[in-house]
């Protein structure tokens, strides 16, 4: 069986990436990141998620994130905003992304995975520069040329199959996929159960994307 790391955010991006990796024949290793984020609702989300699809081994990473701040996620200084920002918005984490890949670039090693899947989208998203196909696109040939297996000629792939979809399509093919996206945790301030704010960037998105695809939004809010 050939493998592949998931990066799992326990939000409907990233579950749809798992589901779609799990389709194409892939053994999937779910891995989830408690980096100072400002609840851990979606992390309750993403254990449920990777045991919900039948996942291999699913790890939670702890990194700090906090200590370094500079996002209204992993800094008590900002506001979440609840308007729509114009530019880069004051929720994008400074290198979250690199990092993320980085850890799980050294699993998908150890695991000797030919694939990493990452739920990154570039339409439909707050426009954040490591959600990009040429960062993607650079971050693989950085781990090509970084690790024991691809210099070794064991090439390693960094799949984003949602990056050029809009949120509509992303979540249709779930649907066809099977993904219960009443599981999943998208909102950046959820409460302790998990419920969304519905004034968020994220939740805007989301909530657009469910109305744009003629589906009813499971989610469930706070208000």
């Amino acid at each position: 069986m050939k493998r592949a790391v998931i990066l799992l955010s326990g939000g409907l991006d990233s579950v749809t990436a798992l589901a779609m990796a799990k389709s194409q024949g892939f053994e999937c290793y779910t891995l989830s990141f408690n980096y100072g984020q400002r609840h851990d609702s979606e992390l309750v989300a993403s254990a449920k998620l990777s045991k919900l699809y039948g996942a291999i081994e699913h790890k939670v990473i702890n990194i700090d994130l906090r200590s370094i701040g500079g996002s209204a996620l992993t800094d008590d200084n900002f506001a979440v905003p609840e308007q729509e920002q114009q530019g880069i918005p004051i929720t994008y984490v400074p290198a979250r992304n690199t990092v993320f890949l980085s850890i799980a670039l050294g699993w998908a090693e150890v695991l000797n995975a030919q694939a990493i899947y990452v739920g990154v989208n570039a339409v439909d998203y707050s426009g954040y520069p490591d959600c990009r196909p040429d960062f993607i696109a650079a971050f693989e040939t950085l781990a090509n040329l970084a690790t024991k297996t691809g210099v070794e000629g064991n090439k390693l792939s960094i799949h984003a199959p949602l990056i050029n979809m809009t949120k509509a399509e992303i979540i249709q093919q779930g649907i066809q996929l099977g993904v219960d996206y009443s599981q999943t945790v998208s909102c950046y301030q959820a409460d302790n159960d998990g419920k969304a704010c519905g004034r968020c960037d994220s939740c805007r998105l989301r909530r657009q994307g469910f109305e744009q695809a003629g589906i009813v939004d499971p989610t469930q809010y706070k208000i």
